[in-house]
């Protein structure tokens, strides 16, 4: 895992700040996201319905879950030193651009796009692409927003 810290963060704009380890979307998640957000369409939670009427006969996890997992497969792709917090600030530009059947593995990557002070931190803007073991499209890209103090 890479480390910088929080004066040499602009430096890397423009850098692919790494990859996560693989992450298996398993049906328990997908209902558990289901249960989590009231999203109980059929074609996340109904494997009986799936097999029958979906393409590969998966269901498929929900685009937002899909998102959501973006902190925790980027987590741990860069140490960042001398931070006392870090806050989502937001995203930008979300395309769900692959259907992620269940038991896909996803892994994020991630490059820094801008480090700009904001408020006595920096803004970072960072492009995160969710790829899909085996597969040429990605399952999602999105421009993430963080605001880090040092």
């Amino acid at each position: 895992m890479p480390k910088t810290n929080f004066a040499t963060l602009p430096s890397l704009a423009g850098s692919e700040i790494g990859v996560s380890d693989w992450l298996t979307v398993d049906q328990n998640r997908i209902n558990l996201f289901a249960d989590a957000t009231g999203d109980h369409q059929w074609i996340h939670v109904d494997t009986e319905r799936a097999t029958r009427e979906l393409p590969g006969g998966k269901t498929i996890a929900h685009g937002y879950l899909t998102l959501s997992l973006i902190p925790a497969m980027t987590e741990g792709l860069m140490e960042i030193e001398g931070l006392t917090r870090v806050i989502n600030y937001g995203t930008d530009k979300v395309r769900f651009t692959a259907m992620v059947p269940v038991g896909s593995r996803l892994r994020a990557r991630q490059k820094l796009l801008r480090a700009e002070p904001k408020g006595g931190g920096l803004q970072l803007v960072s492009e995160v692409t969710v790829e899909i073991e085996g597969e040429k499209r990605p399952a999602c890209v999105a421009e993430i927003i963080m605001l880090v103090y040092g």
